[in-house]
């Protein structure tokens, strides 16, 4: 089978059109067409139904474009572990983890690995969704969870608790509730109790609930509740990493908490040789074990 023709088709099978797909590969339209039909009449079959909206996969369509994406997902792995053949860090490393932990941990603390690697180059996606990391959406991810997926190396970095924190002013102004009927007093900022990304602290959001705080103000992110809280909006539900780095925030009804949330670092088997992950997996955790240091310090000048 033609691997120019191959190629072509899985590009345009991924954008559903002969436009768009030649665009990508910076051909014209009718060229694009042509490596179609001449892939279409080797095999003796039609691939693509087309329709006025675009291109529709026939059945034998979807049985080779899984197996182009499958040579594809074997060729993109071969490209990276050659490129981490050399002894250099570079070239481009995607990572993914969700909104509140890439704002308010994670990129704050990426300027220590591009000095130590210069020429690194960072993807960061954020975004609540688990991508595919087998299939390859990134190389590597944070999650909030342990990972579900075959083929993956796996290491758990440290836990998370939600709890409720306030602004110093805030509460200067509004007073600091001592029981959970106090928050009939306040406004609660929080996730949606419903939303998949805050399953974890579900529970301690339904619980504050019940007690039917005076005022609410929802946001689908933690930095976005951090945000309100520090301006003096209300008491937000919010994860304890960020108090490092806000030490001003009081917490408030210290009795009130989430279950312990445990953070994975994790990446495709096939990427256990990367240097680029390498360097990143040790960035990370070094960062993890200075963030549980000044933590425990912290503790034990407050006893």
């Amino acid at each position: 089978m033609d691997w120019d023709k191959l190629r072509i088709f899985h590009s345009v099978a991924a954008a559903g059109s002969l436009t768009h797909a030649g665009e990508t590969l910076h051909l014209s339209q009718s060229a694009v067409s042509r490596q179609i039909r001449g892939l279409e009449e080797s095999l003796g079959v039609t691939l693509f139904h087309r329709h006025a909206r675009g291109l529709i996969l026939t059945e034998q369509g979807e049985l080779l474009f899984d197996a182009a994406k499958s040579m594809v997902r074997r060729l993109e792995a071969a490209e990276a572990r050659i490129r981490d053949s050399e002894d250099e860090v570079n070239g481009e490393l995607r990572v993914t983890t969700t909104i509140g932990f890439g704002t308010l941990w994670l990129a704050p603390r990426l300027g220590a690995l591009y000095e130590k690697y210069p020429d690194l180059k960072i993807d960061l996606m954020l975004e609540e969704r688990v991508l595919d990391l087998p299939m390859r959406e990134a190389d590597v991810a944070i999650r909030m969870k342990e990972p579900s997926q075959a083929d993956l190396v796996r290491r758990r970095l440290m836990s998370v608790t939600i709890k409720l924190y306030a602004s110093p002013e805030y509460l200067a102004k509004n007073g600091t509730p001592v029981t959970l009927s106090d928050l009939n007093d306040h406004r609660l900022i929080s996730q949606n109790s419903t939303a998949p990304q805050v399953a974890a602290s579900a529970n301690l959001i339904n619980r504050l609930f019940s007690e039917t705080a005076a005022s609410h103000l929802r946001v689908n992110n933690y930095f976005g509740i951090l945000q309100a809280v520090i301006h003096g909006l209300g008491i937000g539900v919010l994860p304890d990493y960020l108090t490092e780095d806000f030490p001003n925030l009081v917490q408030v009804l210290p009795e009130e908490t989430s279950h312990e949330v445990p953070v994975y670092l994790a990446y495709p088997e096939e990427l256990r040789q990367s240097k680029r992950v390498e360097a990143f997996r040790e960035f990370v955790v070094d960062e993890v074990i200075a963030y549980r240091r000044r933590n425990k310090e912290l503790a034990n000048s407050g006893t």
